[in-house]
């Protein structure tokens, strides 16, 4: 590894690192936010090389880690990456679906100083949960809440909603009461990836969203510290973007499946930009001086609206992949926010959504799959939602 040169003034270290350390799944959820093509990325990085990952990534600054995936629990060394991560000083995190998660491997994950696990569940009934990942999971993921309990973890859910489950909100909130969760969250769907193609079905109405709102303020107010619920509006129903990842190449770096390097989970969709992979440069001629990395960062590159806004250092003008998704130019404002000239496209999508549930609904969902993705490798997300819709 190469000694550290001297770093801009101007560009921060980056704080948090995502290994997305397999692309592998046991489920095959219809929002899944990994790339279309992710069946054609059959390197994975070895257990060495993501010990090097680790090892910049610290002497960067980066303090905290999360392992993520696909599942991540589908490699055998996982246990020894969470090691690694411990003695290196980062607060790791797991994030999972459950799948494969024994009482041996948390026993030794908590030996080895994992902090924090994630689990993910897809519906309050075991009906709902394995539709949508088209998986035999629920008692399988109930079994798990219990270990992560068992070891003394803090329990945190998250459960991704939409159309199909937005009406359940009630009784997803009573189903984490009943697992002891500490922290709840309610993160209605982000549309990339296989979330983008079926966007059309998982679009919610306007009242199914506000109806879930006003249920999880029921709960807060009668649960008070008990459980604390984070609820994440989609950005289709908000006028004002978010500041996604707090700035591109600010505080988040990504390493995929295959080495990679991305400033966001969803940066492959985008068109003109070649990532930098940890098999060829290191983390710190990645995050500072990749053209990748350095694309989206400051105001230099925005248009307008953007340049002139006087909210452009607090979104940052929203989220590249959205504006590239919903406008085929990773440059526009993004069109969630009222002052976009795009915006009126997000208020037509969410008006179909209005207008015709039923329909919308009768439509297939596409669900995350190996032979799905090489079906549709290769093929930009806006135009594979276009084919699909």
């Amino acid at each position: 590894m190469s000694e550290l040169i001297s770093e801009p003034t101007q560009i921060p270290p980056p704080l948090w690192l995502l290994a997305e350390v397999t692309y592998k799944c046991p489920l095959h959820c219809v929002f899944c936010y990994n790339p279309l093509n992710y069946a054609e990325n059959r390197n994975e990085l070895t257990t060495a090389q993501w010990m090097d990952v680790l090892q910049q990534a610290r002497k960067l600054g980066a303090a905290q880690l999360g392992f993520s995936g696909g599942e991540p629990l589908v490699r055998d060394d996982l246990e020894e990456l969470i090691g690694e991560g411990h003695r290196l000083g980062f607060y790791t995190n797991l994030i999972t679906s459950g799948i494969g998660l024994t009482e041996k491997r948390i026993s030794r994950m908590k030996e080895l100083g994992l902090d924090h696990i994630q689990l993910s569940f897809q519906d309050s009934t075991k009906e709902m949960n394995d539709f949508l990942s088209s998986t035999k999971t629920f008692e399988l993921k109930s079994r798990v809440a219990k270990l992560i309990k068992q070891y003394d973890y803090p329990m945190v859910l998250n459960v991704v909603l939409h159309r199909y489950n937005l009406d359940h909100v009630g009784r997803i909130i009573e189903m984490a009461v009943e697992m002891g969760v500490e922290y709840l969250e309610l993160a209605n769907t982000q549309y990339y990836g296989w979330g983008m193609v079926n966007r059309d079905q998982l679009m919610p109405t306007r009242e199914q969203l506000e109806r879930a709102e006003a249920v999880v303020n029921e709960y807060r107010a009668k649960l008070g510290k008990k459980v604390r619920i984070l609820f994440v509006v989609p950005d289709y129903f908000e006028e004002r973007p978010k500041a996604c990842m707090n700035g591109w190449g600010s505080v988040f770096l990504a390493v995929a499946a295959d080495g990679s390097a991305l400033p966001c989970h969803a940066a492959k969709s985008l068109p003109g930009l070649t990532f930098p992979n940890v098999t060829e440069a290191t983390l710190e001629e990645i995050w500072y001086k990749s053209d990748a990395f350095n694309r989206y960062r400051g105001d230099a590159w925005m248009k307008e609206p953007c340049r002139s806004c006087p909210d452009k250092d607090k979104d940052f003008g929203g989220c590249r992949c959205q504006a590239y998704a919903l406008t085929g130019a990773a440059e526009n404002a993004d069109p969630v926010c009222s002052k976009s000239p795009h915006h009126g496209d997000v208020k037509q999508i969410v008006m179909q959504a209005q207008l015709n549930p039923v329909q919308v609904a009768e439509k297939p969902l596409l669900f995350r799959t190996d032979a799905n993705s090489m079906k549709y490798a290769s093929i930009p997300i806006k135009e594979e939602r276009d084919k699909v819709s």
